[in-house]
């Protein structure tokens, strides 16, 4: 089944130039598609913002955020590395911030804590896509999967696609006797992470594997998002985990419903957000890391929770005059282009509570 969003393609990397300073930008809340004047004061600053990590957000980097920043008359250079690789070039100082769709491990919170001159690194859940449970067998446009069957099919227990399992949740729909061919992402990925995350939360047991290193055992890897996706488009019996709008893309690539506890749930806004109402986060105050234990066992009927938060992680202060202002101009940046622009990427606007939150960290950061 397709879902409705859509999204261009994206570079690895991306660079982004302004020539004029805007004491205001684009406010998707004045107008549906993103733009409109803002009555946020942006800080007069020019010079070179840098952010690596998660490749979940290029798409909207690129083709939404980026822009609207250069109008301030700043440059962004994002390079979607990785989630882990964005994190480490966070810690080390080689990017001003690190987009990820994992928050920071234990033992490396004191080290982002270092960098950034003794003050803490906060996680901003800016950017929220949908991931998909994507598939490509020919004669098969609609596909119900329980958790509990996924989890079987990517530890190699289900091989193939007219498995008793795949059957009974799909009554009268004619699967062949086709091997399955696991896609997973064969890079650190904040993806797999979650997506490992889900599995272990929505089952009963049946995931026992965790981290942004997806396990090799079963399948073929391939690099990033995209790379993921177009190897589930080039194979007739492939499946992967993937952001929405990547497999949205590919004529050949289907996604599938998911049994979360209550019945099969199509991937579209309505679902998610139902989901995300729910969403709660893991302490008090601006740090705000989503608690996705609570959210991946959400079960409730028409309720969609398999989704990526990605984080931008900033030092809450501990910047110099410049660099601070350029993090503030673009977090604003973001919270300011939440509207058709962005959905039409596949990504879905932030709203309600969940944006109200995240305006009252940005405003903090110092």
């Amino acid at each position: 089944m397709k879902f409705t969003m859509k999204r261009t393609s994206a570079a690895a990397a991306t660079l982004f130039a302004g020539s004029l300073i805007l004491t205001g930008c684009s406010n998707a809340d004045n107008n549906d598609n993103g733009g409109g004047e803002s009555t946020r004061e942006m800080e007069e600053v020019s010079g070179e913002l840098r952010g690596e990590g998660a490749s979940s957000q290029d798409n909207a980097i690129q083709n939404v955020f980026g822009p609207a920043f250069s109008n301030t008359g700043a440059t962004l250079a994002y390079t979607a590395s990785g989630s882990g690789d964005g994190q480490k070039k966070f810690i080390a100082g080689q990017a001003d911030f690190a987009g990820s769709d994992s928050p920071l491990k234990d033992d490396q919170v004191e080290d982002a804590k270092k960098r950034c001159d003794g003050n803490d690194a906060w996680h901003l859940p800016m950017v929220i896509g949908p991931v998909a449970i994507a598939y490509h067998l020919e004669g098969v446009d609609t596909l119900n999967l329980s958790t509990e069957t996924i989890a079987k099919i990517f530890k190699g227990e289900i091989k193939t696609w007219d498995d008793e399992a795949i059957k009974s949740e799909n009554e009268g729909v004619d699967l062949p006797s086709k091997p399955i061919d696991v896609v997973y992402r064969s890079d650190e990925s904040g993806t797999s992470d979650n997506f490992q995350k889900f599995l272990a939360a929505s089952t009963d047991g049946a995931w026992d594997s965790e981290g942004k290193s997806f396990p090799t055992k079963v399948g073929t890897g391939a690099p990033k998002s995209k790379g993921v996706a177009d190897q589930v488009a080039a194979t007739d019996g492939a499946i992967t985990y993937v952001e929405s709008g990547y497999a949205e893309e590919l004529d050949k690539v289907n996604i599938a419903n998911i049994d979360f506890g209550s019945g099969p749930v199509e991937l579209n806004k309505e679902n998610i957000n139902k989901a995300l109402g729910e969403a709660e986060f893991k302490s008090e105050g601006n740090d705000l890391v989503v608690d996705a234990e609570k959210l991946y066992s959400m079960d409730g009927e028409g309720e969609y929770p398999l989704v990526l938060t990605t984080y931008e992680i900033v030092c809450s202060a501990g910047y110099d005059e410049n660099t601070a202002k350029l993090v503030k101009n673009f977090m604003y940046t973001i919270l300011d282009n939440q509207g058709d622009d962005l959905a039409d990427q596949g990504y879905i606007p932030l709203d309600g509570e969940f944006k109200s939150k995240l305006e009252e960290s940005v405003d903090a950061l110092q």
